[in-house]
C-alpha cells in the first residue's frame, strides 16, 4: 500500500494527510480543508498526527470510503473512525467526530471525571452543614 503524504502546517499543528487506495486530489484537498478548520484553531495545545483516507477496491461494498484519524491533542491521544458511501460523506463525519473529541481533550474533559478531594487535603468543602443527608433540611433552632 502506497499513499500520499500531504500535510496541513501551522504552528500548532502538524497533522499529515495520507491517501490510500484510489484517492483523488480533489478529495486530499477537501479533507485537508475540513481537518484543517479542527486543528488549527487558535487556543489548542500542540496538535500533532496523522489522518488516513482509503477508498476500498470492492466495487459491491456498502461504505467503500473509510477515514481514521490518530492525532496527539496536547498530552492526550485522541482516534476517531469514520466509513460511509462518499468521500465528502466520510470527511464530514471525521471532522464532525474530530472536533468533539479535541474540544474534550483541549477543555479537559478527562479531568472532570476525577474524584474530587477532602477539604483536608485541599479540596473544596461540600454545600450545606456536615452531618445532613441528601434530602434533608435544617430547619434551624426554635
Amino acid at each position: 500500500m502506497t499513499g500520499k503524504v500531504t500535510g496541513t502546517r501551522d504552528t500548532a499543528a502538524v497533522v499529515l494527510v495520507r491517501a490510500e487506495g484510489e484517492v483523488g486530489e480533489e478529495a486530499l484537498a477537501y479533507a485537508r480543508t475540513k481537518i484543517g478548520a479542527v486543528v488549527n484553531r487558535p487556543g489548542l495545545p500542540a496538535v500533532t498526527g496523522e489522518v488516513r483516507i482509503a477508498k476500498a477496491a470492492a466495487h459491491h461494498a456498502e461504505h467503500p470510503w473509510s477515514a481514521v484519524a490518530d492525532l496527539r491533542v496536547g498530552r492526550t491521544v485522541v482516534v476517531v473512525h469514520a466509513r460511509e458511501a462518499t468521500s465528502q460523506e466520510v470527511t464530514d463525519q471525521l471532522q464532525d467526530r474530530l472536533r468533539r473529541q479535541v474540544e474534550r481533550a483541549a477543555h479537559g474533559a478527562i479531568d472532570a471525571h476525577r474524584p474530587v478531594s477532602p477539604p483536608w487535603r485541599g479540596g473544596q468543602p461540600t454545600e450545606g452543614p456536615a452531618g445532613l443527608d441528601a434530602g434533608q433540611r435544617d430547619t434551624g433552632s426554635v
